[in-house]
């Protein structure tokens, strides 16, 4: 008869022992949670993500003080303007949306770090992540209105810009213009590698930003290979990047965890609408327990390397980790 050399079932043999060894945990502190703010209307729902609201501005501190009573300390901010036009003027405006949510989250909870996007996908009527020019979405143009839309939500009261169009050159423009306009301690978070993927469609139905013709598959990364993304992320953190993101998460763990062999910087990753979704979908049939998904796929996401998770789970999971009395999960 043999035997095996080693037992490894004997560090499994109680939660206290499997506590003692356990490699990953998935804190309150890792959790980023997004919040989808509109300029008009009342609160409806996303069809397409069950549990997720778009907010006005009247209810956006209620729903910062729920946050922040579970322990998360950041959030992301996605705008809904009223108007859109082709140069997406609205993104910028000193009164857009999001220019007027910051403060009422600062109001609400002077601790949260507030995460705003930077993008023109919302505002355009395109809805394209740049401005088109000739048919094409143009880069440079591009530029140019990503810079005045950072200037103006570090102006607001942003602690970190997060811009997510995928247009070359991006962190370079918005950091120098940053600086320029007196802004030099507001913080990057580009979505470096952002894949062209399926995984978006809940969130253009929740901000309304599908784009009218074509795609995004010009600006944003192929997910048919691992070298192109890295090199996103590598020009990034040249051009100053304080964070990189990879997104989505759950179909690109190898590059977050390449990201974070390469790279002495944070890495985060944005588990994404899809993603959401279809947990949402599985745990509303009945086939699968939402809560045991969701713990799953967040360590999963963190054992890849990923320092922070944008995730529309962080209340979820933060309640989840206040439920068992901890600090983590």
């Amino acid at each position: 008869m043999t035997f095996p050399a080693v037992r490894l079932r004997r560090l499994r043999r109680s939660e206290g022992m499997r506590a003692l060894v356990r490699e990953t945990s998935v804190s309150v502190d890792d959790l980023i949670c997004p919040v989808f703010v509109q300029e008009s209307g009342e609160q409806s729902s996303v069809g397409s993500m069950p549990g997720m609201e778009r907010l006005p501005l009247s209810g956006l501190a209620a729903e910062i003080e729920r946050i922040s009573a579970l322990g998360i300390r950041a959030v992301m901010l996605f705008g809904i303007p009223e108007n859109k036009d082709d140069e997406g003027s609205a993104a910028s405006q000193r009164d857009g949306i999001v220019q007027k949510a910051i403060p009422a989250v600062r109001d609400a909870c002077k601790d949260m770090v507030i995460m705003a996007d930077a993008c023109l996908c919302h505002y355009t009527t395109s809805g394209h992540c740049g401005l088109v020019r000739d048919g094409i979405v143009d880069n440079d143009s591009s530029l140019a209105a990503l810079s005045r839309i950072a200037v103006s939500l570090a102006g607001a009261g942003a602690d970190v810009i997060s811009p997510s169009a995928m247009m070359d050159g991006q962190v370079a423009a918005i950091r120098s213009a940053l600086d320029s306009a007196g802004h030099s301690g507001v913080s990057t978070m580009p979505h470096s590698a952002k894949h062209s993927s399926a995984f978006y469609a809940p969130f253009r139905d929740a901000a309304d930003c599908a784009p009218k013709f074509g795609d995004r598959r010009t600006y944003q990364t192929p997910y048919t290979g691992s070298r192109e993304p890295i090199r996103e992320v590598a020009a990034d953190i040249e051009e100053g990047a304080d964070i990189v993101m990879i997104k989505p998460a759950l179909a690109y763990l190898d590059l977050i965890a390449e990201t974070r062999r390469r790279f002495d910087v944070p890495v985060a990753a944005y588990s994404v609408s899809g993603e959401y979704a279809l947990v949402k979908a599985a745990s509303m049939q009945g086939w699968m327990r939402e809560e045991d998904m969701v713990r799953e796929i967040l360590h999963s996401i963190k054992r890849a390397g990923a320092d922070m998770i944008v995730t529309y789970f962080a209340k979820l999971a933060a309640g989840m980790i206040q439920n068992e009395g901890r600090r983590s999960i």
